[in-house]
């Protein structure tokens, strides 16, 4: 990453931007003062569809200037040293009212997630971007993934537990792991297993709801 850029005028670009509120693909933030934190937010965004962060806003909307030049070099630092793999990301300074400086800090999205972000000294954690909130991911969502980066297109021969699940999902909507293991009368890990293979050849997918991830029938328009 450039170092020293120098800001460009873009007063109302930003504010329109803020206009949006903090979503699935933006969040605010006051200040950088913990690289281990901000890369939560990079895991986060990576592991959806990307987003943007915009450094030297407040919760509430109100631009109040970047501090220092610290705090690109603790992004940076986040991206490189807290994140697995290491996160490309883009950061463009504007110039704004009163001569503060916002930074927009362009996330894109991982060609093969997970990107995992150390949380504490030697263990890491995967995040999901829901709404505006960074949600630790299930063990299982990110063995989904780790397993549709090794397949590489695998043809799915679906078995009979597969199936059978498949139709639950069709006739009942989104159940939790624990609820398909019950009714299948699986064990946790055959339950798991047939959970990992379906997501990570496309059928199905993780999605948020109240406060779980919940497998759902891959409609098209649902993300993993």
């Amino acid at each position: 990453m450039q170092k020293d850029l120098k800001a460009i005028r873009g007063q109302y670009y930003i504010h329109r931007l803020i206009e949006e509120g903090e979503h699935e693909h933006q969040d605010f933030k006051f200040q950088i003062s913990d690289a281990r934190k901000i890369a939560h937010s990079l895991s986060a965004f990576s592991n959806n569809d990307g987003g943007r962060l915009l450094v030297g806003v407040k919760d509430n909307g109100v631009v109040a200037g970047l501090r220092d030049d610290g705090d690109i070099y603790m992004i940076e630092h986040a991206a490189e040293r807290y994140c697995n793999p290491a996160v490309e990301i883009e950061v463009t300074p504007f110039r704004c009212e009163n001569g503060l400086t916002v930074l927009r800090v362009e996330v894109p999205r991982a060609q093969r997630p997970p990107v995992m972000c150390e949380t504490a000294p030697g263990k890491w954690a995967a995040y999901y971007r829901v709404k505006d909130e960074n949600i630790v991911a299930p063990d299982i969502m990110v063995r989904a993934w780790r397993r549709a980066a090794e397949s590489d297109g695998e043809l799915l021969n679906l078995s009979g537990p597969e199936s059978d699940f498949l139709r639950h999902l069709d006739a009942n909507g989104p159940a939790t792991p624990e609820e398909y293991m019950l009714k299948a009368h699986l064990s946790r890990t055959a339950a798991e297993e047939i959970i990992v293979r379906l997501a990570a050849t496309g059928v199905v997918s993780f999605v948020f709801s109240g406060s779980s991830f919940r497998i759902a029938l891959n409609s098209g328009d649902q993300k993993q």
